[in-house]
């Protein structure tokens, strides 16, 4: 199927591996030029040598106020457009409630939400322009609270709503705005959960991935590609109906309505 994206020019953060990468690599490979941003230099750099389309590599803290609208200059001087954002950097501490410090709650917000408002912000009178697309990358954590991710769940939330925020916006704008929400997806992060399952419960990895996805009432993991072809398919005009959508990639983990 043609995505019709070729040509198009798409920015994505958090691109320096599991998830982002992936995106990048699909997006690429339907014929976008792509600008991917993350902290290390070094696994952008060799990511970029490996896309069949041009690569702007942009290293950057996103949690800094000013990054988000110099990447977006950044991109606009180099390719003279931009039609898609995705917003996939970010991560949130786990935990008891009580044990995480306002530090812990400032990253976490500010690398996931406030660096996606502000990317957002920047990049809106360019995809105005083009008739363009967001495609947040939020979690199921948004949807299901959970006591240990007290950080996460509520910063995906706040994600879902900017996202229906913005896509309200966006109707009378022409620009697309719309949210996956992954499950329990193969990259280092769910290994390193793994790998606390590993040494809480003395098992080795595949009988702790097992009780994992046990746990979680799934038949198995995700794979970032299956995320990325769902960014692919949402910045697509084969998705020109889909504004505001909120769509859970998790194995069924997500049972409520």
């Amino acid at each position: 199927m043609d995505l019709q994206l070729k040509g198009r020019v798409a920015i994505v953060t958090g691109a320096s591996q599991g998830i982002g990468r992936a995106i990048a690599e699909t997006l690429a490979a339907e014929g976008m030029p792509v600008a991917i941003v993350a902290r290390r230099q070094e696994e952008l750099d060799q990511l970029a040598s490996t896309l069949p389309t041009e690569c702007l590599v942009q290293p950057a803290d996103l949690r800094d106020p000013a990054v988000p609208a110099a990447v977006v200059a950044a991109v606009v001087k180099r390719f003279g457009q931009l039609d898609l954002v995705v917003n996939n950097a970010g991560s949130a501490k786990r935990g008891d409630f009580l044990d995480l410090t306002d530090a812990d709650w400032d990253d976490g917000y500010g690398l996931k939400f406030f660096a996606a408002m502000r990317l957002c912000r920047a990049a809106w009178p360019h995809l105005k322009a083009s008739r363009g697309c967001v495609v947040n990358i939020a979690g199921m954590g948004g949807r299901t609270a959970s006591a240990e991710f007290t950080i996460g769940g509520s910063v995906n939330a706040a994600m879902l709503n900017l996202t229906k925020a913005l896509a309200d916006r966006g109707v009378q704008d022409g620009v697309r705005v719309n949210a996956i929400n992954p499950g329990l997806v193969v990259t280092d992060r769910l290994k390193t959960r793994i790998t606390q399952v590993v040494a809480e419960k003395g098992v080795d990895e595949e009988t702790a991935a097992r009780q994992l996805a046990g746990g979680m009432r799934i038949a198995r993991f995700g794979q970032p590609r299956e995320i990325a072809e769902a960014v692919a398919f949402l910045a697509s005009p084969r998705a020109g109906y889909c504004q505001g959508t909120l769509m859970d990639i998790d194995g069924g983990q997500t049972r409520t309505l």
